[in-house]
């Protein structure tokens, strides 16, 4: 069920000032890519299991890596390699955990329940819809493509799509340059901080997926978004009916 929280402070990188959502003047809905749109976790996991048989390591359980999945190879490994990006064996892992997801990126990787229906619905109400992930080109696009919404999505911003990643404001701006929308006019949807911290330096409104990969002791209030929905199709309530 959505769970209303206060007001956002004012955007602080000049997105302008936000407008509630369910105004009535919602034209498009940008949603993270891992663990908002889709369930990546699996393959993601994988991927890292495989970097750990590499290194005659036994399998970490998906309940156990399931939490980083939002946080790409880097968290992976921190948590099943017990590396970071400053020490040099960095690297070549994340050379072998990226090159075993490119090649297996879709084997069990699915829409979360009530994501299809979403976009079907927002579809039919001519209300534009994108992806702003932090995820590579190199992955977003084979992905969403495998999952058949590449075409259907009205931009696809990746972290190296701009100059700056999430919790920048830069790519959520960018999808609204894109899609022809100002800030004030669009939701976005995602699991982590950084999404919510991103929306907020852009003048949007932010909505946390309470269904994604969001550690169990996070604090949501803290994260100052608009709203919390269990279920994607719960955005249709913040959106004021046709």
């Amino acid at each position: 069920m959505i769970n209303p929280l206060s007001p956002n402070p004012s955007p602080v990188h000049g997105g302008g000032e936000r407008a509630s959502a369910g105004e009535g003047n919602i034209q498009a809905v940008l949603f993270d890519l891992d663990g908002t749109f889709a369930d990546t976790a699996p393959d993601l996991a994988a991927a890292l299991n495989h970097t750990r048989s590499m290194n005659n390591l036994p399998p970490l359980p998906l309940s156990v890596l399931r939490p980083q999945a939002s946080h790409g190879a880097a968290g992976l490994l921190k948590v099943g390699m017990n590396v970071t990006s400053e020490m040099p064996e960095f690297g070549g892992l994340r050379d072998i955990f990226l090159d075993y997801y490119e090649n297996h990126i879709s084997v069990h990787t699915e829409l979360f329940a009530g994501m299809a229906e979403l976009v079907d619905t927002l579809e039919q109400r001519q209300i534009r819809w994108g992806i702003v992930t932090n995820k590579p080109h190199r992955f977003t696009l084979p992905l969403m493509q495998a999952l058949g919404y590449a075409e259907r999505a009205a931009c696809l911003v990746s972290g190296d799509t701009c100059a700056h990643a999430k919790p920048h404001p830069e790519p959520l701006l960018h999808a609204c340059r894109t899609i022809g929308s100002e800030p004030s006019q669009c939701l976005y949807l995602g699991d982590d901080l950084r999404d919510m911290q991103a929306a907020n330096a852009a003048g949007m409104s932010g909505i946390i997926a309470r269904y994604g990969y969001i550690d169990e002791n996070a604090d949501l209030g803290f994260w100052q978004a608009e709203a919390i929905i269990d279920n994607p199709v719960e955005i249709l309530d913040l959106i004021a009916p046709e």
